[in-house]
């Protein structure tokens, strides 16, 4: 396949993988609690890529680990917990196409802070975005009236670090193997990780007869292999071939698959709700509109 044939099947896949990632997510929360489970899908991805990618390391430079530490940081360890939490207030469905805020942050701060051009088109795109995102919260809120919409705040942060870490790759790290820019993530964050689960009591209360528990393990070790430690990689390559812009569209179409496993596990969605997702994805036309 030619570059223009890959980033679209990279995105096509990216879709399906991390549109799934939410429902587990939910899933894994039933035995875990959100901290917990942002430390494990963060130790788990970490074990998986250094047992099978250990060596890619090597082919990080000096000159680059700044942006790794700092892609790290933005693109996986602070939003890991910020959507753990959000998924324990608001349907992962919601949190999904809340999620779609990564473009635009990706253009605003791709223009503001990293020098890359953008088209009126791009901006128009991102006010039509903005206000079908406003009514996903404003609706929310109204059907869902016991969900916390104040946690969609946490995916918005999220997003600002998504479009931060889209643009670093981009600007920093084209030059480095997408496998080991992940696996170098991994390498770094490892230890914070397991820091950060040794303060709750998750190695106090283990029990492998515990369904629950090993259930929502079950849940994290997909999540971890296939949903970050594969998934990032091809994202990390997918930016490297096409542009942050683009590869971040990819949370327009992630939430088509969480709302199909979302309403499968009984979430409610309004008619109201889907005309702001409409919306939304009518920014990104605009958005990724060519002249």
């Amino acid at each position: 396949m030619n570059n223009q044939q890959k980033k679209w099947f990279y995105l096509i896949i990216l879709s399906i993988v991390w549109g799934s990632s939410f429902i587990l997510m939910k899933k894994a929360l039933l035995g875990v609690t959100p901290v917990q489970l942002g430390a494990l899908r963060m130790i788990f991805t970490a074990v998986f890529l250094l047992s099978v990618a250990f060596p890619s390391i090597k082919k990080i430079k000096k000159k680059h680990w700044k942006y790794i530490i700092y892609t790290a940081l933005a693109g996986t360890f602070i939003p890991g917990f910020l959507f753990a939490f959000a998924i324990t207030s608001i349907d992962s469905s919601i949190v999904s196409i809340l999620n779609s805020f990564t473009p635009f942050n990706t253009l605003i701060f791709g223009a503001l802070v990293f020098g890359f051009a953008f088209k009126k088109a791009q901006l128009f795109g991102i006010l039509i975005g903005l206000i079908g995102t406003l009514i996903l919260i404003l609706k929310g809120a109204d059907v869902n009236s016991n969900q916390n919409y104040w946690y969609a705040l946490l995916v918005i942060i999220a997003s600002v670090g998504y479009a931060l870490n889209a643009n670093m790759v981009k600007k920093y790290l084209h030059d480095l193997d997408a496998l080991a820019i992940t696996t170098g993530n991994f390498l770094l964050l490892i230890i914070p990780a397991i820091i950060v689960l040794s303060f709750t009591d998750f190695f106090t209360t283990f029990d492998v007869k515990n369904e629950v528990l090993m259930h929502s393990l079950g849940y994290l070790a997909i999540l971890s292999v296939v949903g970050t430690g594969v998934a990032k990689t091809i994202y990390n390559k997918l930016v490297q071939i096409s542009d942050p812009v683009f590869s971040s569209s990819v949370t327009y179409l992630i939430p088509l698959v969480a709302i199909f496993w979302g309403v499968l596990d009984g979430e409610k969605l309004s008619l109201i709700q889907v005309l702001g997702g409409v919306i939304v994805l009518l920014g990104v036309y605009f958005v990724n509109k060519k002249k």
